[in-house]
């Protein structure tokens, strides 16, 4: 009895990681507020599905809430990866209700806002350490990388032991620096593009099916 259960115990196993070798992979989009996540994630999602994820705004923390795209197939050079894109929060230290306030808000929904957005960080922290299998890491290009937040998560991505891609986002702006980030994480691949514009997302996309496929 116990060598027929030890044997069913053995392929309910192989047959999980059969399937679960299959199944989308998913890739959650990280990085500072404003750094173009949300822009990234519709980009990718438009291109592939023709469907937006959410909400592009320059407010700060606008996403608030991971938000989640399923079954995205991207075809790279004769093979399809299949993945699930999990667009998350801006990772802040702190979320000021204040920083609402410069954009026209009342006072009552900023503080809302920036309660959400603080939960939203604790969600998105929570995704990153139990629920995604890659990261593409977004950075805005004109703006200096060397901040505790990325450092600290870069080194939570690492020490998780996942693929992840630095995009050098807003490559479209003049006080573009590419190479700074390139420098700040020279352990990683760094790409540079414009998700506003478009601009390089073939590369990415070849870097994508490369990492998480």
């Amino acid at each position: 009895m116990g060598l027929l259960t030890g044997l069913r115990d053995s392929i309910a196993r192989v047959t999980e990681r059969l399937f679960s070798a299959s199944d989308p992979k998913r890739i959650g989009i990280y990085g500072p507020p404003n750094a173009g996540k949300t822009t990234l994630a519709n980009r990718i999602a438009r291109d592939w599905t023709g469907d937006a994820i959410g909400p592009e705004s320059h407010v700060p923390h606008e996403t608030r809430r991971a938000r989640r795209k399923e079954n995205v197939e991207i075809e790279r050079n004769g093979r399809t990866v299949t993945i699930d894109i999990v667009d998350t929060p801006g990772v802040t230290t702190k979320v000021d209700y204040k920083e609402f306030l410069e954009h026209d808000i009342d006072e009552e929904d900023a503080v809302r806002r920036s309660r959400e957005a603080t939960e939203g960080v604790a969600e998105a922290m929570h995704w990153l350490r139990e629920d995604v299998d890659g990261v593409i890491y977004v950075l805005d290009s004109t703006e200096d990388p060397f901040t505790q937040v990325n450092t600290m998560l870069i080194g939570i991505i690492e020490s998780q032991d996942l693929p992840v891609l630095i995009l050098a986002n807003k490559t479209d702006l003049e006080d573009s620096n590419v190479k700074r980030i390139e420098n700040a994480f020279p352990q990683h691949t760094t790409i540079p593009l414009s998700a506003l514009e478009g601009d390089n997302m073939d590369e990415v996309y070849d870097k994508i099916a490369e990492y998480f496929g």
